[in-house]
């Protein structure tokens, strides 16, 4: 376990000697690994910093209306609406790949056009160890490592956190006094709901799948999982009222860990599985089955894509 006093004294003055007098913008997300590098890149350089949350519309229910009252001491704070942007790059992609990549230079792009706006030069991210890995393997990529684009418009990529692991970066956060909101936060993918839905991206299964992953968390929230999502996984035939319906299958996970490098499925009790099912196939019509997932990593990946 990393010695956490140490570690933040010793990024803080990385940070300001990389950065120098220069101006930086931190990809901000709400989630734990980018609040807690944002809190190390505020304590560095201060007002040389200006963060920014991009809403992309694969977000969680609720996600930019609760970053904007979390972090509103933020006077840099700038909310980018990219939805319609973001869309339009994932239209017709299919292949989870190129799914990440695409999202990865869509979210540089808005970065870029920010820093011009304050004059940056350099890109802060909260990347840990378990990205970097998987991304320098054959895994997956993540959006803001091996999705990034070959050319980046910025002097230089600041990733204070780039060898830590998710338990570790908690307890920096837990000692930078973030709220507790942000310091337990459940995981959950940079480049969003993308990763829960199979096949193309589209308006009707992401609100799908924003609605399911509400259910879950919502559900599964004194099972204290280290991840529960739903993802979008497809069509069956299903019968409501009187009605035969061809609806979206929802598969459910919910998986206990340490790291994220490997995971457990974790066992959930049938009456809650029961009460999932029913509230994600009542609220939604278009929903005509629910699968709980019960396959460890390995074999199986925490996210579908």
């Amino acid at each position: 376990m990393v010695d956490v006093d140490e570690f933040i004294d010793e990024k803080i003055e990385e940070i300001s000697a990389e950065v120098g007098d220069a101006n930086a913008v931190i990809a901000l997300s709400g989630g734990v690994d980018s609040s807690t590098a944002a809190a190390l890149a505020y304590e560095a350089i201060g007002d040389q910093l200006t963060a920014v949350y991009v809403d992309t519309g694969l977000m969680r229910k609720g996600e930019t209306e609760e970053i904007r009252e979390t972090f509103d001491y933020m006077d840099s704070l700038r909310i980018v609406e990219a939805k319609d942007r973001f869309l339009e790059v994932l239209g017709g992609v299919t292949d989870p790949e190129a799914k990440r990549h695409a999202i990865g230079e869509q979210f540089i792009r808005e970065f870029e056009t920010v820093a011009k706006d304050v004059d940056a030069d350099y890109l802060v991210q909260g990347t840990i160890y378990p990205d970097r890995i998987e991304s320098e393997g054959t895994i997956k990529s993540h959006h803001n490592v091996g999705g990034l684009p070959e050319v980046v418009d910025f002097e230089g990529i600041v990733e204070p956190m780039r060898d830590l692991y998710k338990d570790e970066v908690r307890e920096v956060a837990r000692e930078l006094d973030l709220e507790e909101i942000i310091s337990e936060r459940m995981p959950f993918p940079g480049p969003g709901l993308a990763v829960r839905i199979l096949g193309e991206v589209t308006d009707e299964k992401l609100e799908v799948a924003r609605e399911a992953n509400h259910v879950v968390e919502e559900e599964l929230e004194e099972h204290d999982p280290w991840q529960a999502l739903a993802a979008v996984i497809g069509k069956a035939t299903g019968v409501k009222g009187d009605n035969r319906v061809h609806g979206w299958v929802i598969a459910v996970r919910s998986v206990e860990s340490r790291d994220g490098m490997t995971a457990r499925a974790q066992e959930v009790d049938w009456d809650t599985l029961q009460r999932i099912q029913s509230r994600i196939t009542g609220e939604n019509e278009n929903v005509s089955r629910v699968l709980y997932d019960v396959t460890h990593k390995p074999p199986a990946t925490i996210e579908y894509e």
